[in-house]
């Protein structure tokens, strides 16, 4: 928490109009630091030094910059145990999620280190006219970079990695909640190499003011946001005035399909990872768990067994595995969707019950019987909830899996992988872990379809997202 000022240029600064924001710790709801708020003469500023920084990092050869990305990668493993503390602080998760947060978040500069050298064309010709098509990628002009507090060290560099591949300069906005670690992240850009100007840093109060502003500026290329879907709609509207390329991981539902022939103990384990895997705050987090009506009672006593076994606490103990909610409006909407679901005639198996004291603190929770009706299965839970409905058709459940606007993840667990992978090409979601809780992944193209957002990060997708396709037609 050194740093709580604006990064603009290469220094810190208060900002125009000197004001600050608290960050508070949800774990004790005590004050961690006082945070400058940018205006928007400070976003100007940003716009300029990253238009200044560009003009020499985009005509620096790849390789130029796939170094400084893997110094980044270097320096920032080397600190990983600072960053997870970080982390823990400001968000609240358990020293675990948080160690493997900051370990999949410097990993993004190892990927975009060697995807930098890889932002291939061709040349080809043209069957009827005898000409040479030859096509290369562009860095695509500045970008807007949005993130959110559920993950404050990995939503930036999974942007600001693949955007330095490209040859783009950035403006990061990071979440009011989670400023600290994206400003505690830029001392180290500075030691691998990056130019002044080139990354910014901006909190902000006035995220909505700020961040149109921005987009409705000609320099801005892109736009990158991770967040709400209702948020990303109006960045949509804002980036449509100028014809800018959107990046949008937005909002999931995520179903959660255990047929009858599972592996219980494989489909437990990966619920574990695919509910529990930050508290339940993240969008690819298991929203609705469907389960074979044959093993549904074997398959909840061990979900519960298992869900009683983690420790509920302040996050910087190492003994804890679960942490806070990051505040009290996300664990009051987990408590209202409980309480729904019971109402609705869902069975509490485990938790239910916020606990008495300070801090914004939910017990990992299982519900059975959970109606189709109910608030959180069509709505994002953002918590350690796992609500728990049963089916015996397979065509039924397909179909109850994709009756949602929301398409980013989708799990399936089966032994007959014939019959899952059918089920995986029926399932209308960007990505489907497979026997497996855990899909997010450097090297994969993280996105979903319908309101889930456009675009991808990570994998090769993820450096093209900010790089234009310009074709020559030349003969010779």
């Amino acid at each position: 928490m050194e740093h709580t000022d604006l990064y603009i240029n290469g220094t810190w600064r208060a900002g125009a109009a000197q004001e600050r924001f608290d960050v508070i710790n949800p774990a004790t709801e005590e004050v961690l630091a006082s945070v400058a708020s940018a205006e928007i003469a400070d976003a100007d500023a940003a716009l300029d030094a990253a238009e200044a920084a560009m003009a020499d990092w985009a005509a620096r050869t790849p390789r130029e910059r796939s170094e400084v990305l893997r110094r980044a990668w270097e320096l920032m493993t080397a600190r990983l145990e600072d960053f997870a503390r970080l982390i823990t602080l400001e968000n609240g998760k358990a020293r675990g999620d948080a160690m493997g947060e900051a370990t999949y978040a410097a990993e993004f500069f190892r990927w975009f280190a060697e995807e930098a050298v890889r932002a291939d064309g061709m040349i080809t010709r043209a069957p009827s006219s005898g000409a040479r098509i030859m096509v290369q990628h562009m860095p695509a002009g500045l970008a807007v970079l949005v993130t959110p507090w559920n993950y404050p060290a990995a939503m930036g560099t999974r942007k600001i990695a693949p955007a330095l591949a490209a040859g783009c300069g950035v403006i990061i906005k990071p979440a009011s909640e989670t400023p600290l670690t994206m400003l505690a992240l830029m001392p180290l850009l500075e030691e691998a190499g990056v130019p002044a100007g080139l990354v910014n840093v901006l909190p902000s109060k006035r995220t909505g003011a700020l961040v149109d502003h921005m987009l409705h500026d000609p320099r801005v290329r892109v736009v990158s946001f991770t967040g709400s879907t209702g948020v990303g709609r109006k960045l949509l509207h804002s980036a449509a005035d100028q014809v800018l390329k959107p990046a949008m991981e937005l909002g999931g539902n995520a179903p959660l399909i255990v047929f009858e022939d599972a592996d219980i103990e494989q489909a437990v384990e990966g619920t574990m990872l695919a509910k529990m895997r930050n508290l339940g705050e993240a969008c690819t987090a298991a929203n609705r768990i469907y389960v074979h009506r044959d093993i549904a009672e074997d398959y909840t006593r061990r979900l519960a067994e298992a869900m009683s076994r983690l420790k509920l606490g302040d996050g910087s103990d190492p003994s804890v595995d679960v942490g806070p909610l990051v505040n009290a409006g996300t664990r009051d909407k987990v408590a209202a969707f409980v309480e729904d679901a019971v109402a609705r005639g869902a069975r509490i198996e485990l938790g239910g019950k916020a606990p008495e004291g300070r801090g914004y603190f939910y017990p990992p929770t299982v519900l059975s019987n959970v109606s189709e009706d109910s608030e959180c299965v069509h709505d994002e839970i953002f918590g350690p909830v796992a609500a728990i409905q049963t089916f015996s058709d397979q065509d039924d459940v397909v179909r109850r899996a994709n009756d949602t606007e929301y398409g980013l993840v989708a799990y399936v667990f089966s032994a007959d992988m014939q019959r899952a992978l059918q089920v995986c090409e029926r399932l209308d979601y960007g990505m489907v872990g497979l026997n497996r809780g855990l899909v997010s992944d450097p090297a994969a193209p993280f996105g979903g379809t319908k309101q889930s957002g456009l675009g991808r990060e990570g994998g090769h997708e993820g450096m093209l997202e900010f790089m234009e396709t310009q074709y020559i037609s030349a003969s010779w």
